[in-house]
Protein backbone atom coordinates (compact mmCIF):
# COMPACT_ATOMS: atom_id res chain seq x y z
CA UNK A 1 0.00 0.00 0.00
CA UNK A 2 1.36 3.41 -0.59
CA UNK A 3 0.72 6.48 1.68
CA UNK A 4 -2.92 7.03 0.89
CA UNK A 5 -4.44 3.89 0.54
CA UNK A 6 -2.64 3.63 4.09
CA UNK A 7 -4.35 6.86 4.92
CA UNK A 8 -7.82 5.08 4.12
CA UNK A 9 -6.85 1.93 6.27
CA UNK A 10 -6.31 4.93 9.81
CA UNK A 11 -9.66 6.27 8.81
CA UNK A 12 -11.22 2.37 8.99
CA UNK A 13 -9.70 2.00 11.97
CA UNK A 14 -10.31 5.29 13.93
CA UNK A 15 -6.72 7.10 14.30
CA UNK A 16 -5.44 9.86 12.92
CA UNK A 17 -4.07 10.13 9.21
CA UNK A 18 -0.47 10.30 10.71
CA UNK A 19 -0.97 6.50 11.68
CA UNK A 20 -0.22 6.15 7.92
CA UNK A 21 2.96 7.45 8.05
CA UNK A 22 3.90 4.85 11.10
CA UNK A 23 2.44 1.79 9.43
CA UNK A 24 4.66 3.27 6.30
CA UNK A 25 7.45 3.36 8.21
CA UNK A 26 6.86 -0.49 10.09
CA UNK A 27 6.17 -1.73 6.35
CA UNK A 28 9.15 -0.78 4.50
CA UNK A 29 11.63 0.52 6.57
CA UNK A 30 11.62 -1.14 9.76
CA UNK A 31 10.68 -4.53 8.69
CA UNK A 32 7.80 -5.13 10.99
CA UNK A 33 6.37 -8.87 10.40
CA UNK A 34 3.21 -8.66 12.31
CA UNK A 35 0.64 -6.18 13.55
CA UNK A 36 1.84 -6.53 17.13
CA UNK A 37 5.00 -5.22 16.64
CA UNK A 38 3.63 -1.65 14.93
CA UNK A 39 3.77 -0.69 18.65
CA UNK A 40 3.48 3.27 17.90
CA UNK A 41 -0.04 1.98 17.10
CA UNK A 42 -3.03 1.82 20.02
CA UNK A 43 -3.50 -1.15 21.13
CA UNK A 44 -7.20 -0.78 19.96
CA UNK A 45 -5.67 0.50 16.55
CA UNK A 46 -3.72 -2.63 16.12
CA UNK A 47 -6.60 -5.19 17.27
CA UNK A 48 -8.59 -3.37 14.77
CA UNK A 49 -6.45 -4.09 12.11
CA UNK A 50 -6.49 -8.04 12.98
CA UNK A 51 -10.06 -7.88 13.15
CA UNK A 52 -10.25 -6.46 9.63
CA UNK A 53 -8.26 -8.90 8.02
CA UNK A 54 -5.20 -6.47 7.28
CA UNK A 55 -1.90 -8.29 7.52
CA UNK A 56 1.69 -7.48 7.18
CA UNK A 57 1.50 -10.21 3.70
CA UNK A 58 5.43 -10.68 4.61
CA UNK A 59 6.29 -14.70 3.52
CA UNK A 60 9.25 -16.15 3.74
CA UNK A 61 10.75 -18.46 1.19
CA UNK A 62 9.56 -21.66 1.18
CA UNK A 63 13.11 -23.35 -0.29
CA UNK A 64 16.70 -22.26 -1.22
CA UNK A 65 20.41 -23.51 -2.53
CA UNK A 66 23.71 -22.29 -2.22
CA UNK A 67 26.15 -22.30 -5.01
CA UNK A 68 29.82 -22.72 -4.56
CA UNK A 69 30.58 -19.27 -5.94
CA UNK A 70 28.27 -17.71 -3.25
CA UNK A 71 25.36 -16.94 -5.27
CA UNK A 72 22.22 -18.09 -3.03
CA UNK A 73 18.80 -18.93 -5.17
CA UNK A 74 15.62 -18.35 -3.06
CA UNK A 75 11.91 -19.76 -3.48
CA UNK A 76 8.75 -18.02 -2.92
CA UNK A 77 5.19 -18.78 -2.99
CA UNK A 78 4.25 -17.96 -6.68
CA UNK A 79 0.49 -17.59 -7.90
CA UNK A 80 -1.20 -19.72 -10.70
CA UNK A 81 0.74 -22.77 -9.36
CA UNK A 82 3.97 -21.96 -10.47
CA UNK A 83 6.36 -20.35 -7.47
CA UNK A 84 9.25 -17.94 -8.10
CA UNK A 85 12.43 -17.12 -7.60
CA UNK A 86 15.27 -14.19 -6.67
CA UNK A 87 18.71 -14.82 -6.88
CA UNK A 88 21.22 -13.45 -4.36
CA UNK A 89 24.29 -12.21 -5.98
CA UNK A 90 27.53 -10.93 -3.71
CA UNK A 91 30.51 -9.52 -5.57
CA UNK A 92 32.84 -7.97 -3.47
CA UNK A 93 31.31 -4.97 -2.48
CA UNK A 94 27.91 -5.04 -4.57
CA UNK A 95 25.14 -6.99 -3.29
CA UNK A 96 22.98 -7.66 -5.95
CA UNK A 97 19.68 -9.43 -5.62
CA UNK A 98 17.89 -10.82 -9.00
CA UNK A 99 13.80 -10.50 -8.38
CA UNK A 100 11.02 -11.70 -10.16
CA UNK A 101 8.33 -9.77 -11.58
CA UNK A 102 5.91 -12.57 -12.84
CA UNK A 103 5.53 -16.21 -12.43
CA UNK A 104 6.73 -17.86 -15.53
CA UNK A 105 6.65 -15.51 -18.72
CA UNK A 106 4.57 -14.66 -22.00
CA UNK A 107 7.50 -13.84 -24.22
CA UNK A 108 8.44 -17.43 -25.21
CA UNK A 109 12.26 -16.38 -25.78
CA UNK A 110 13.77 -20.26 -27.44
CA UNK A 111 16.84 -19.73 -25.12
CA UNK A 112 15.07 -19.02 -21.51
CA UNK A 113 13.74 -21.24 -19.03
CA UNK A 114 11.18 -19.17 -17.73
CA UNK A 115 9.55 -18.55 -20.97
CA UNK A 116 9.27 -22.03 -22.23
CA UNK A 117 7.58 -23.15 -19.13
CA UNK A 118 4.50 -20.27 -19.74
CA UNK A 119 3.12 -17.91 -17.64
CA UNK A 120 0.77 -18.48 -14.90
CA UNK A 121 -0.10 -15.14 -13.30
CA UNK A 122 1.69 -11.23 -12.58
CA UNK A 123 2.89 -10.48 -9.27
CA UNK A 124 1.52 -8.14 -7.17
CA UNK A 125 3.54 -5.30 -6.20
CA UNK A 126 4.05 -7.19 -2.87
CA UNK A 127 4.65 -10.20 -3.99
CA UNK A 128 7.62 -8.20 -6.00
CA UNK A 129 9.16 -6.00 -2.60
CA UNK A 130 8.13 -9.57 -0.55
CA UNK A 131 11.37 -10.83 -2.49
CA UNK A 132 13.92 -7.50 -1.35
CA UNK A 133 12.64 -7.79 2.34
CA UNK A 134 12.72 -11.73 3.10
CA UNK A 135 15.60 -13.23 1.74
CA UNK A 136 18.12 -13.25 4.80
CA UNK A 137 20.77 -11.00 3.24
CA UNK A 138 18.28 -7.96 2.87
CA UNK A 139 20.61 -5.74 4.64
CA UNK A 140 23.44 -6.23 2.81
CA UNK A 141 21.74 -5.47 -0.75
CA UNK A 142 23.07 -2.98 -2.62
CA UNK A 143 21.38 -3.12 -6.17
CA UNK A 144 18.29 -4.74 -7.80
CA UNK A 145 17.66 -6.08 -11.12
CA UNK A 146 14.44 -6.91 -12.09
CA UNK A 147 15.66 -9.74 -14.67
CA UNK A 148 14.26 -12.48 -12.50
CA UNK A 149 11.46 -14.90 -13.54
CA UNK A 150 8.63 -12.54 -15.93
CA UNK A 151 8.65 -9.60 -18.08
CA UNK A 152 8.25 -6.89 -16.37
CA UNK A 153 6.52 -4.61 -18.62
CA UNK A 154 4.36 -7.24 -19.23
CA UNK A 155 3.25 -6.26 -15.65
CA UNK A 156 4.07 -2.62 -16.01
CA UNK A 157 1.48 -1.41 -13.00
CA UNK A 158 2.90 -3.69 -9.88
CA UNK A 159 6.50 -2.92 -11.16
CA UNK A 160 6.08 0.80 -11.11
CA UNK A 161 4.09 0.55 -7.91
CA UNK A 162 7.20 -1.70 -6.72
CA UNK A 163 9.78 1.06 -7.68
CA UNK A 164 8.03 3.81 -6.37
CA UNK A 165 7.77 1.69 -2.90
CA UNK A 166 11.40 1.12 -3.21
CA UNK A 167 12.97 4.92 -4.22
CA UNK A 168 9.98 7.36 -2.34
CA UNK A 169 11.02 8.64 0.84
CA UNK A 170 7.41 7.24 2.27
CA UNK A 171 8.55 3.37 1.81
CA UNK A 172 12.73 2.24 1.07
CA UNK A 173 14.12 5.20 0.25
CA UNK A 174 16.43 3.67 -2.30
CA UNK A 175 18.28 5.92 -5.20
CA UNK A 176 17.02 4.36 -8.62
CA UNK A 177 20.45 4.37 -9.73
CA UNK A 178 20.82 1.60 -7.53
CA UNK A 179 17.67 -0.04 -9.35
CA UNK A 180 17.76 -2.10 -12.61
CA UNK A 181 14.80 -3.40 -15.09
CA UNK A 182 15.30 -5.85 -18.09
CA UNK A 183 13.34 -5.53 -20.44
CA UNK A 184 12.60 -7.26 -24.17
CA UNK A 185 11.04 -3.94 -25.29
CA UNK A 186 7.71 -4.49 -25.15
CA UNK A 187 7.10 -0.98 -25.89
CA UNK A 188 4.09 0.08 -23.49
CA UNK A 189 5.17 -0.18 -21.16
CA UNK A 190 8.76 0.42 -21.53
CA UNK A 191 7.16 4.28 -22.44
CA UNK A 192 5.92 4.00 -18.85
CA UNK A 193 9.11 3.23 -17.79
CA UNK A 194 10.91 5.69 -19.49
CA UNK A 195 8.40 8.55 -18.59
CA UNK A 196 7.67 7.55 -15.01
CA UNK A 197 11.10 6.19 -13.04
CA UNK A 198 15.04 7.14 -13.42
CA UNK A 199 15.83 3.36 -12.92
CA UNK A 200 18.41 1.88 -14.96
CA UNK A 201 17.45 0.20 -18.37
CA UNK A 202 18.83 -2.91 -19.81
CA UNK A 203 17.23 -4.15 -23.03
CA UNK A 204 17.25 -7.68 -24.12
CA UNK A 205 18.83 -7.67 -27.68
CA UNK A 206 21.00 -10.52 -28.21
CA UNK A 207 21.59 -10.50 -32.21
CA UNK A 208 21.54 -7.13 -34.15
CA UNK A 209 19.27 -8.53 -36.90
CA UNK A 210 15.50 -8.53 -37.30
CA UNK A 211 15.39 -11.86 -38.69
CA UNK A 212 17.71 -14.06 -36.45
CA UNK A 213 15.85 -11.75 -33.27
CA UNK A 214 12.30 -13.28 -34.24
CA UNK A 215 13.61 -16.52 -34.32
CA UNK A 216 14.12 -16.85 -30.98
CA UNK A 217 12.26 -13.90 -29.22
CA UNK A 218 8.83 -13.51 -31.02
CA UNK A 219 8.63 -10.37 -29.09
CA UNK A 220 10.72 -8.87 -32.74
CA UNK A 221 7.55 -9.62 -34.57
CA UNK A 222 5.00 -7.15 -32.74
CA UNK A 223 7.87 -4.86 -31.01
CA UNK A 224 11.10 -4.63 -33.14
CA UNK A 225 14.36 -3.17 -32.73
CA UNK A 226 13.29 -0.54 -35.37
CA UNK A 227 11.10 0.90 -32.78
CA UNK A 228 12.43 0.15 -30.09
CA UNK A 229 15.81 1.82 -30.85
CA UNK A 230 14.04 5.47 -31.80
CA UNK A 231 12.44 5.64 -27.99
CA UNK A 232 15.86 4.81 -26.47
CA UNK A 233 17.19 7.45 -28.13
CA UNK A 234 14.69 9.75 -27.49
CA UNK A 235 15.68 9.79 -23.58
CA UNK A 236 19.06 11.07 -21.89
CA UNK A 237 20.75 8.10 -20.88
CA UNK A 238 23.94 10.47 -20.23
CA UNK A 239 22.74 11.41 -16.91
CA UNK A 240 21.11 9.67 -13.60
CA UNK A 241 20.91 7.09 -15.62
CA UNK A 242 22.41 4.22 -17.90
CA UNK A 243 21.21 1.99 -20.91
CA UNK A 244 22.45 -1.02 -21.17
CA UNK A 245 22.10 -4.16 -24.06
CA UNK A 246 21.82 -7.88 -22.78
CA UNK A 247 23.54 -9.98 -25.12
CA UNK A 248 23.93 -13.94 -24.77
CA UNK A 249 26.13 -15.34 -27.02
CA UNK A 250 25.47 -18.57 -28.78
CA UNK A 251 28.23 -20.33 -30.59
CA UNK A 252 28.01 -19.78 -34.22
CA UNK A 253 24.45 -17.89 -34.22
CA UNK A 254 25.64 -14.23 -33.03
CA UNK A 255 29.26 -14.02 -32.04
CA UNK A 256 31.13 -13.62 -35.04
CA UNK A 257 32.83 -10.39 -36.39
CA UNK A 258 29.39 -9.78 -38.68
CA UNK A 259 27.43 -9.24 -35.58
CA UNK A 260 29.60 -7.28 -33.89
CA UNK A 261 29.70 -4.98 -36.69
CA UNK A 262 26.12 -4.87 -37.08
CA UNK A 263 25.83 -4.41 -33.20
CA UNK A 264 28.32 -1.13 -33.22
CA UNK A 265 26.28 0.18 -36.17
CA UNK A 266 22.74 -0.07 -34.07
CA UNK A 267 24.40 1.59 -31.30
CA UNK A 268 26.09 4.34 -32.51
CA UNK A 269 25.59 8.01 -31.21
CA UNK A 270 24.20 6.24 -27.94
CA UNK A 271 25.71 5.75 -24.51
CA UNK A 272 24.34 2.06 -24.18
CA UNK A 273 27.11 -0.61 -22.71
CA UNK A 274 26.54 -3.67 -23.92
CA UNK A 275 26.84 -6.66 -21.25
CA UNK A 276 28.15 -10.16 -23.15
CA UNK A 277 26.48 -12.79 -21.41
CA UNK A 278 27.80 -16.97 -21.92
CA UNK A 279 24.75 -18.92 -22.83
CA UNK A 280 23.75 -21.50 -19.98
CA UNK A 281 22.41 -24.63 -21.81
CA UNK A 282 18.82 -25.57 -21.10
CA UNK A 283 16.68 -28.30 -22.11
CA UNK A 284 14.84 -28.08 -25.50
CA UNK A 285 17.43 -25.61 -27.08
CA UNK A 286 19.52 -26.92 -29.31
CA UNK A 287 22.28 -23.45 -29.14
CA UNK A 288 25.70 -23.92 -27.82
CA UNK A 289 27.52 -21.16 -26.05
CA UNK A 290 30.60 -19.48 -27.20
CA UNK A 291 33.92 -19.49 -26.11
CA UNK A 292 35.83 -17.31 -24.37
CA UNK A 293 37.97 -16.56 -27.18
CA UNK A 294 34.81 -15.68 -29.23
CA UNK A 295 33.76 -13.37 -26.54
CA UNK A 296 36.57 -11.52 -25.99
CA UNK A 297 37.22 -10.82 -29.54
CA UNK A 298 33.59 -9.97 -30.24
CA UNK A 299 33.95 -7.34 -26.80
CA UNK A 300 37.31 -5.96 -28.34
CA UNK A 301 35.73 -5.32 -31.59
CA UNK A 302 32.84 -3.06 -30.11
CA UNK A 303 35.68 -1.42 -27.84
CA UNK A 304 37.56 -0.18 -30.52
CA UNK A 305 33.94 0.91 -32.19
CA UNK A 306 33.73 3.00 -28.81
CA UNK A 307 31.16 1.25 -27.78
CA UNK A 308 31.88 -0.20 -23.59
CA UNK A 309 31.27 -3.74 -24.06
CA UNK A 310 32.28 -6.15 -20.76
CA UNK A 311 31.76 -9.73 -20.32
CA UNK A 312 29.50 -10.53 -17.45
CA UNK A 313 30.49 -13.21 -14.98
CA UNK A 314 28.47 -16.01 -14.75
CA UNK A 315 27.28 -16.77 -11.50
CA UNK A 316 25.13 -19.35 -9.84
CA UNK A 317 25.17 -22.18 -12.55
CA UNK A 318 25.49 -24.74 -10.37
CA UNK A 319 22.07 -24.33 -9.15
CA UNK A 320 20.31 -23.19 -11.99
CA UNK A 321 20.93 -19.87 -10.95
CA UNK A 322 22.30 -18.23 -14.02
CA UNK A 323 21.43 -15.92 -16.82
CA UNK A 324 18.05 -17.28 -18.43
CA UNK A 325 17.28 -20.70 -15.72
CA UNK A 326 15.11 -19.87 -13.36
CA UNK A 327 11.96 -22.03 -13.71
CA UNK A 328 10.14 -21.73 -10.49
CA UNK A 329 10.16 -25.48 -9.68
CA UNK A 330 12.03 -27.13 -6.55
CA UNK A 331 12.36 -30.71 -8.04
CA UNK A 332 14.13 -29.00 -11.05
CA UNK A 333 16.13 -26.70 -9.41
CA UNK A 334 18.08 -28.04 -6.68
CA UNK A 335 16.09 -25.89 -4.04
CA UNK A 336 15.97 -27.73 -0.72
CA UNK A 337 12.99 -26.96 2.08
CA UNK A 338 13.80 -24.52 4.66
CA UNK A 339 12.73 -26.60 7.16
CA UNK A 340 15.07 -29.63 5.78
CA UNK A 341 18.00 -27.32 6.15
Amino acid sequence: MNPAELAEVAANIGVRPFAAKQMAAWLYKKGARTIDEMTDLPKAARAKLTEQGYTIGREDPIAEARSIDGTAKYLFNGVGGRDIEAVYIPDHDRATLCISSQAGCKMACRFCMTGRGGWQGNLTAGAIINQVLSVPESDKLTNIVFMGMGEPTDNIDAVLRAVEILTSDWGMAWSPRRITVSTIGKQPGLNRLLDETRVHIALSLHTPFAGERSDIMPVEKAFPLRDIMPVLRAHDFAHQRRLSMEYTMFRGLNDDEKHASALARLLKGTSARVNLIRFHRIPGFEGEPSSRQAMEQFRDKLNDAGITATIRASRGEDIMAACGMLAGAKGQNNLNDNTNE
